[in-house]
């Protein structure tokens, strides 16, 4: 074995490696020579101490010729267009739908069949939930996965994936697909052959003989899923413990060992040859383990994602990532670079849209869109509404401060409303993971049971329309999950199904109801109101030039209840005002001053006067284009 020297003689000893077993060509060297010093100071400060770390850099450098040689000719010509415009997914026409396959079109052939009408709805970006092979029964949702080259059979097979991608990218749509690093199945391959002792494999995952490394490292580490079991480690059926940071048979990867970087990184690239365009890199805060620290978003967290970008640059440079960090806010936007992550969720926006919605208070969340909604040049919010996973009040307590608002008894607060334990709520959610011992809980439920629509509350159609009004224009790329553009409620039957009932965000993965899809096509009932509302919200925002990007001005109403922000394009402001209250409020027209008084109110396409005020009613929402002055 050899350790990192200098970076001379490790690219030495790589480009020779390259030579004699590939012989890459001069794009890839090109690209290889731009990136190596980079990876090689990352490598170095990771896995300086190793041995064997030239062997396993030199290893990783190899599997990056290898897969560019091995990558189709397409893909190599949508890399160079990428590369030559490097904020092709920051567009105004960008929008996403995620879905369950099963639950959505049945298998890879069923979605394969769904492009047509997904193509009509408006997206250009489509994420499949897990769909990588899995034990049968509790696996939540995918995410234990047993293989990263297998598709799950009920689903099809990795031919038909790399079919669909193909099929999509043609219709003008990209793919997006998990890349779940942190952890995998128990009954992976790789965490098979630690277990019985394979000298390749036995640190690749975090496995003690007894309790006392465990016992030191949870006293800082939190549980995360306390209804599956206590602190972050499991036992094994010899005795032994093994790192969980979330489910039991999710065992976490040991990436202080570089030999589970370049493994990963295989995958990772075998994924990218197969027309993926966009990984979610999932629980990218909880990558790597220190000893002494809650083990979350640690600085190592960060370089080995850089690690992995670099990697991606040599063999793959059209393919980004996008990251899952539903942490504090501060951490959150550390992710998000052109070097690490170029997307990432906005679980804040999130978050506080149904704050509002709650409180029929807008000011979290227009001090968030105030101040933490800048991102780096090239980087964008994925915008939600609502997705697979459950609701955590994810807002900074020292942001809620400010405006006299105690965090936990908020949160509290927010918890009863959305799960139906408050006098007046609107909400039918079901809680999530509920903490006796913390008083921490989160929240599930489907966008229209969340907004009212379960419960037949009047405002329920208007809050779910406003909320994703919301996403479509504060910058980035607005994500739908499918279902909820025809409103479509919880489902209940999850409770009677033995390998679902005790993970309460089945509640909210409901299966794709037809019956709901037709209704969606006649205006006359609620799923085709709000069919055509979200669609014409879609339709303004793919022919708005000024929702390019991720630049938001703030702009401030005299009224708590109204949220407002400008987005600016070459001439012209587009104005967005939302009234997240129950009441209809008048701002008066000394609130418009400096801003030009013609407008044009692009969803009715009707004038509008600034200089006579305006009135927005209960939940509503406009957006009005001025010339700027």
């Amino acid at each position: 074995m050899t350790a990192l020297t200098t970076a001379a003689a490790d690219r030495a000893a790589a480009l020779h490696a390259m030579a004699v077993q590939i012989g890459p060509d001069d794009a890839f060297l090109a690209r290889f020579n731009a990136q190596f010093e980079r990876l090689h100071g990352l490598f170095t400060t990771l896995y300086g101490d190793r041995e064997d770390g030239q062997e396993q850099l030199t290893a990783t450098l190899v599997l990056a010729a290898e897969s560019w040689t091995a990558r189709p000719s397409a893909l190599k010509a949508l890399d160079a267009h990428r590369v030559a415009h490097p904020t092709w997914f920051t567009s105004e026409r960008m929008l996403g739908g995620v879905c369950y396959v099963d639950r959505y079109a049945g298998t890879l052939a069923g979605m394969r069949q769904e492009i047509p009408a997904l193509r009509d709805l408006g997206l250009t970006y489509l994420h499949l939930m897990p769909l990588f092979d899995a034990p049968e029964g509790e696996n939540d949702g995918g995410y234990a996965v047993s293989s990263y080259r297998r598709v799950n059979p009920a689903l099809g097979t990795m031919d038909e994936l790399t079919e669909l991608a193909t099929e999509l990218r043609e219709a003008g749509m990209s793919l997006v697909v998990d890349f779940i690093f942190n952890h995998t199945s128990n009954q992976h391959e790789w965490a098979q052959r630690a277990l019985a002792g394979d000298p390749e494999f036995a640190d690749f995952y975090l496995i003690f003989p007894d309790r006392t490394m465990p016992d030191l490292y949870e006293q800082t580490t939190r549980e995360i899923f306390p209804d599956d079991h206590p602190g972050s480690f499991v036992q094994t059926d010899d005795g032994r413990w093994v790192w969980a940071t979330f489910y039991r048979y999710q065992w976490d990867l040991n990436y202080a060992n570089p030999a589970v970087f370049r493994a990963m990184a295989g995958e990772m690239l075998f994924l990218a040859n197969r027309g993926i365009d966009v990984l979610r890199m999932d629980a990218v805060a909880f990558i790597w383990k220190r000893l002494g620290t809650a083990c979350e978003s640690l600085p190592e967290a960060h370089l080995l994602l850089q690690a992995f970008n670099a990697v991606l640059a040599m063999a793959a440079p059209g393919m980004i990532f996008k990251s899952e960090a539903i942490v504090h806010p501060d951490e959150v936007v550390s992710y998000i670079s052109l070097d690490e992550c170029q997307i990432s969720y906005n679980p804040l926006q999130m978050a506080l849209t149904w704050e509002a919605l709650a409180t029929r208070d807008g000011r979290l969340l227009q001090q968030a869109l105030d101040r933490r909604h800048d991102l780096p040049d090239g980087t964008a919010w994925v915008n939600y509404v609502r997705s697979h996973d459950d609701i955590g009040w994810t807002f900074a307590d020292e942001d809620a401060a400010e405006l006299g608002i105690n965090g936990f008894t908020h949160r509290q607060f927010l918890n009863r409303f959305y799960t139906g334990r408050f006098d007046g709520t609107f909400a039918r959610g079901v809680p999530f993971q509920e903490n006796p011992l913390t008083g921490d809980a989160r929240v599930t439920g489907t966008a229209a049971s969340l907004a009212g629509i379960e419960a037949g509350d009047v405002g329920g159609e208007d809050r779910l329309v406003l909320a994703y009004a919301l996403a479509m224009s504060t910058g980035g790329i607005p994500l739908i999950y499918l279902g909820d553009e025809m409103a479509q409620l919880n489902d209940y039957s999850y409770r009677d199904d033995p390998a679902l009932r005790a993970d309460s965000r089945w509640v909210h993965r409901a299966r794709r109801s037809r019956e709901r899809a037709a209704e969606s096509q006649d205006a006359a009932t609620l799923p085709g109101r709000v069919s055509h509302r979200i669609r014409r919200v879609i339709s303004v925002r793919q022919n708005t030039p000024e929702f390019e990007g991720n630049t938001l001005l703030p702009f401030h109403a005299p009224h708590p209840g109204v949220v407002g922000y400008q987005r600016p394009g070459k001439n012209t402001i587009v104005l967005a005002l939302a009234n997240v209250s129950d009441n209809a409020d008048a701002i008066p027209a000394v609130t418009f001053s400096g801003i030009h008084p013609a407008a044009l109110d692009l969803i009715t396409d009707l004038p509008s006067h600034l200089a006579d005020g305006l009135t927005l009613p209960a939940h509503g929402f406009v957006w009005l284009r001025v010339r700027a002055v």
